[in-house]
């Protein structure tokens, strides 16, 4: 009988991974290094905390509630699952822009896309 796989990766997404209060999100913001990536444009900067944290913006637009929602909690997942393959000590906000919602795989396509991109350009912009 085969056991599973042990991993030493944990998965969670805690309080301390998600970018909370409008100071967290103007500091990113602020620095203006943007990269889209299909329906969703990714702001990233470099953090002092040693891990990723990701800030979600979905507005009105995107649609009705029950979207936005179903929009959301797949951007989190993805987070939650790429986290070990994302740059790590960057703080990432995900703007949504209006589409019919992807699935998972797609989303998580999009998002290590568009945050190694941005890694990249920080590496070129602090060398």
């Amino acid at each position: 009988m085969n056991s599973p796989p042990i991993t030493t990766h944990r998965f969670g997404f805690d309080r301390r991974k998600r970018l909370r209060t409008r100071e967290d999100f103007a500091r990113v913001y602020q620095a203006r290094i943007v990269k889209r990536a299909g329906p969703l444009r990714v702001y990233g900067k470099p953090n002092d905390c040693g891990y990723g944290r990701l800030g979600l913006s979905v507005s009105a637009r995107v649609g009705n509630a029950v979207t936005r929602n179903k929009v959301k909690r797949m951007l989190r997942e993805s987070f939650r699952l790429l986290q070990h393959d994302l740059p790590n000590g960057y703080d990432w906000i995900v703007v949504v822009s209006r589409h019919e919602p992807l699935e998972l795989a797609d989303y998580q396509r999009l998002l290590m896309s568009a945050t190694q991109q941005l890694e990249r350009q920080w590496n070129r912009a602090g060398s």
